[in-house]
């Protein structure tokens, strides 16, 4: 019998959840056992969990989980060095050479447990079976907006909360945006029809900002792409690969260009192949903008976790997609965890890694 164990997540300014209580409720009827940890900031109280069926567990309890446990979560899990026995469920941001996703690595090595990353979990084709990216590429335009505003009065965006609905972010957007008592700026979105995109341009659209749409085709030939300077704001929602162009370089700091705002929604900086070269690293809800150049300024919005901005939205939809995969833990190690479970031993190189 597969047990499920759902930590309660660490980091500061994450309400999220990658599952309900009627997604416990589903598993267990498939034949799961799952615990849920106690957590005072999930956006979903526990006491719905336990009437779902859930065993609760104290916070942070998951280290002394069985070994057979797998461990459910978002994000990282504390920086403390420990080895890690379990498998664990996350977003591991480990497989594209990322200084932190090293030392994971290792970690897991050393306690001869494994990493099934949420981001790598696909179909046949290869296709994501579940993503935040829609909710990322709302927040993320909404954030860079509240950056184009403050720059509007000469100063530099404030720190960011979690709102409780979507409609209660629009309607601060909208106050912030207005009284500015400037027209609209100008929008491009690179990766515009996919889930970051098609978010951010439902943001910007809502907002009354002009878009436009940038993919495939109009990126295919590789750069430069002077266009982007051309506009106020750029939202990239392409995510960091071997291969992908740059579409801001490191000289597009200097002075000749009308770009104020980039809302970095991929969010690689200390990756290699990171499209964008002005920045060197993430920015956080205290400090949502990292200025780079200042004649004219330029600010870069990267926070890497956008969608605990709208915690029960995200949640909700992100929930609904996991659940069918989820399910198919009922029979072990199958399907799209067998592909996340090879993925990790080709970049652990980890060949003892435990049978599903």
């Amino acid at each position: 019998m597969t047990h499920l164990w759902v930590r309660a997540e660490s980091r500061p300014n994450e309400d999220r959840t990658g599952i309900t209580p009627k997604g416990v409720a589903a598993l267990i009827a498939r034949g799961l056992t799952i615990t849920v940890e106690d957590s005072p900031n999930r956006i979903i109280a526990t006491k719905a969990y336990a009437s779902a069926g859930a065993t609760i567990a104290p916070t942070g309890s998951w280290p002394t989980a069985p070994d057979d446990a797998i461990i459910f979560g978002l994000k990282e899990l504390p920086a403390d060095g420990t080895p890690l026995r379990h498998r664990h469920i996350m977003f591991g941001h480990a497989y594209k050479g990322q200084p932190a996703g090293r030392v994971l690595l290792e970690r897991f090595r050393a306690g001869g447990g494994m990493l099934l990353d949420l981001e790598y979990l696909t179909d046949e084709e290869g296709l994501r079976l579940a993503a935040f990216g829609y909710w990322a590429g709302y927040a993320g335009a909404a954030v860079s907006l509240m950056a184009w505003a403050a720059q509007q009065a000469g100063g530099i965006c404030a720190p960011v909360q979690a709102s409780a609905d979507r409609d209660l972010m629009l309607a601060d957007l909208r106050a912030r945006m207005d009284a500015t008592g400037r027209p609209r700026p100008r929008a491009i979105v690179i990766g515009a029809k996919g889930r970051v995109g098609r978010g951010a341009s439902d943001l910007l659209t809502a907002m009354g900002v002009a878009v436009t749409g940038w993919d495939m085709a109009e990126t295919a030939h590789g750069g430069p792409f002077p266009e982007v300077l051309q506009h106020d704001i750029f939202i990239n929602a392409i995510l960091a690969h071997p291969g992908a162009p740059v579409f801001v370089p490191a000289s597009a700091v200097a002075p000749g260009r009308a770009l104020t705002v980039i809302g970095d929604v991929a969010c690689d900086p200390d990756s290699d192949f990171s499209p964008i070269k002005v920045y060197d690293r993430t920015t956080s809800w205290d400090a949502p903008a990292l200025r780079v150049a200042d004649a004219p300024v330029l600010d870069v919005v990267a926070i890497d976790n956008l969608p605990s901005l709208l915690p029960l939205e995200s949640s909700t939809d992100y929930a609904e997609q996991l659940l069918p995969v989820l399910a198919q833990l009922a029979d072990g190690l199958t399907g799209p965890w067998v592909r996340a479970a090879a993925l990790y031993d080709d970049h652990a190189g980890h060949a003892g890694a435990q049978p599903g």
